[in-house]
């Protein structure tokens, strides 16, 4: 952790603690603590087979969660150091960002929220604080991790009025249009610069977007015209590693100069004053801006709607909306420990607490145990 924080950072003498007390830590940090019980998770464990935008069984060299929330910390880290905040709740946000992503990346989450339209909806994010919250079975004393309020704030990044008034204390900034910590908008923000540059990547790696195509935008063709003027006889995958680095340096340095210009405009003195700012004080210059929203486009044009990733995209949907029916119908399908809480989660909230239940299953499960449970539920040849 950083030797200096500013005023404003995030520290255990300002956090407003956990959901149930309990001791401190004798040699550990709150947040230092968060991070391992994140670590240590079923949820976070299960992240190694839950894909981006392949799925899983595609290829081993494309990115799943678990990388991908490995480099959002490390991108995290790196620029947190600089501005003073704090290096272990940013971590600890990074690293839990993603934990109630359904299998089959985005595709997986869109249909089940299509299947739960009746019961609520589904959003990763509020499924994220759902993990850490309630569903994480591993201590004596409480259900959950029972995180501290700055990691719980950081991981739910978005969440409707409506919904926020369900979340007592954590749901206030989205009524009030509050911010959340500068630990939680750098995670925020370190999480779109790792996800952009590297679905670039791996939609390289795949073959789904080419050379020629990526050289349009200028963030790449800037930093492409520099590697091939200054490195000579490199092969494409090389020169690509070298563009992709150079792209996140110039976004990192970017980010970091203007959030250092914002915070200096603003001049606030204690992590209140950033809860009562406006807008967010981490964010890019407006061109830098630009840049990003040019390769989301790019990204969602070019790479999401693929018709190879919508063809992967569309046997997702039909595996989750096959498996949520089939539990909905009749929940002692599900294994024992999840079929015991259907009949509590019914008996308290009717058939919206059934289809949380059986959502709750879904979401946990990998992209290959999605596909073993459809096959062992619709393959007459596998009986068991």
């Amino acid at each position: 952790m950083n030797f200096f924080l500013a005023s404003y950072a995030a520290t255990v003498t300002n956090s407003r603690g956990r959901r149930q007390q309990e001791p401190s830590p004798n040699y550990r940090t709150e947040y230092q603590r968060d991070r391992d019980r994140i670590v240590h998770s079923a949820a976070f464990r299960r992240l190694e087979y839950k894909t981006q935008v392949f799925v899983n069984h595609e290829g081993d060299m494309f990115r799943t969660r678990l990388t991908h929330s490995v480099e959002v910390a490390q991108i995290a880290r790196s620029i947190c150091r600089i501005l003073n905040l704090n290096e272990d709740l940013v971590e600890a946000i990074a690293l839990a960002h993603d934990l109630g992503h359904t299998p089959f990346g985005h595709a997986g989450q869109d249909s089940l929220n299509r299947c739960m339209s009746e019961f609520g909806g589904f959003e990763h994010n509020l499924q994220s604080l759902r993990v850490v919250d309630e569903l994480e079975e591993r201590y004596a004393e409480f259900s959950g991790l029972n995180l501290t309020y700055e990691s719980r704030e950081g991981i739910l990044k978005h969440c409707s009025p409506y919904r926020a008034k369900e979340l007592g204390e954590l749901g206030e900034r989205f009524i009030n249009k509050q911010q959340p910590s500068l630990e939680a908008q750098l995670a925020n923000v370190a999480d779109e610069i790792a996800y952009n540059n590297h679905d670039m990547d791996d939609g390289m790696r795949s073959g789904l977007i080419t050379l020629e195509q990526l050289c349009e935008m200028p963030l790449f063709a800037e930093q492409h015209e520099f590697v091939i003027g200054h490195y000579k006889n490199l092969t494409e995958r090389r020169t690509i590693h070298e563009v992709v680095r150079r792209m996140i340096n110039a976004q990192v340095t970017d980010l970091i100069d203007t959030s250092i210009e914002n915070i200096k405009n603003a001049a606030p003195e204690t992590i209140d004053d950033i809860r009562q700012q406006e807008k967010s004080l981490i964010s890019f210059s407006d061109e830098m801006y630009a840049y990003n929203l040019e390769l989301k486009r790019f990204l969602r044009k070019g790479l999401y709607q693929h018709y190879r990733v919508r063809r992967m995209s569309a046997k997702a949907g039909r595996i989750i909306k096959s498996l949520f029916d089939v539990f909905v119908e009749d929940p002692h399908l599900l294994p024992p420990e999840y079929d015991s809480k259907v009949s509590q989660m019914e008996k308290a909230e009717g058939d919206t607490g059934k289809a949380r239940v059986v959502a709750d299953y879904i979401a946990g499960m990998t992209d290959r145990y999605a596909i073993g449970e459809f096959e062992r539920l619709f393959n007459p040849s596998q009986l068991t």
